[in-house]
């Protein structure tokens, strides 16, 4: 069982909830049927997909919320 704490997870300026969004997109796609970016004895899509994020597997963008509009 994979229990990180949330410091681990977070780097500069990012939120818990942008966590909880990556990884429920990234488990939604394992769950459709996208293979595993990682050797992972797991069957469950979120914790792959949080293994994932540890291992540094997955790239997401951050939007800017203080653009010029």
């Amino acid at each position: 069982m994979l229990n990180p704490s949330l410091k681990e997870f977070l780097i500069a300026g990012e939120s818990k909830y942008t966590l909880a969004t990556v990884i429920s997109k990234r488990a939604r796609q394992i769950i459709e049927g996208s293979k595993p970016l990682i050797e992972t004895n797991s069957q469950k899509p979120v914790t792959i997909a949080l293994e994932e994020l540890l291992e540094g597997k997955l790239e997401y963008e951050v939007p800017n919320s203080n653009s010029q509009k």
